[in-house]
């Protein structure tokens, strides 16, 4: 069982950056699929970007442009790098694992807090 742990969340201003890391316990050499979901207070955890093993990527319409997706495979890592926060980006940040590629996540962390505030 592949555990993983992210971080990097923090408060930042709006406009600001940050660097979401997601290290997994074991190599993700064999996850087909990495994704960051995000959620915030009262709503439904919400895709945000994913990102196949062969670095094929994909975005919500709502990050477009603003977030990058990526994973070093040697080092077991994820990452969510995020520009132009917006508060409304305010949510915990998680990291999955779909080992198959099918839609059904086999891996997923206890997420990240991101608060984008002034």
């Amino acid at each position: 069982q592949v555990q993983l742990v992210e971080s990097g969340g923090g408060l930042v201003q709006p406009g600001g950056s940050l660097r979401l890391s997601c290290t997994a316990s074991e190599s993700i050499e064999h996850i087909s699929d990495m994704a960051w979901y995000r959620q915030a207070p009262g709503l439904v955890r919400e895709l945000v970007a994913t990102i196949n093993s062969a670095g094929s990527t994909t975005y919500a319409g709502f990050v477009k442009g603003r977030f990058t997706i990526s994973r070093d495979n040697a080092k077991n890592m994820l990452y969510l790098e995020m520009n132009g926060l917006k508060p409304e980006d305010t949510a915990v940040y998680y990291c999955y694992g779909d080992v198959w590629g099918l839609g059904r996540y086999d891996y997923v962390g206890r997420g990240t807090q991101v608060t984008v505030s002034s």
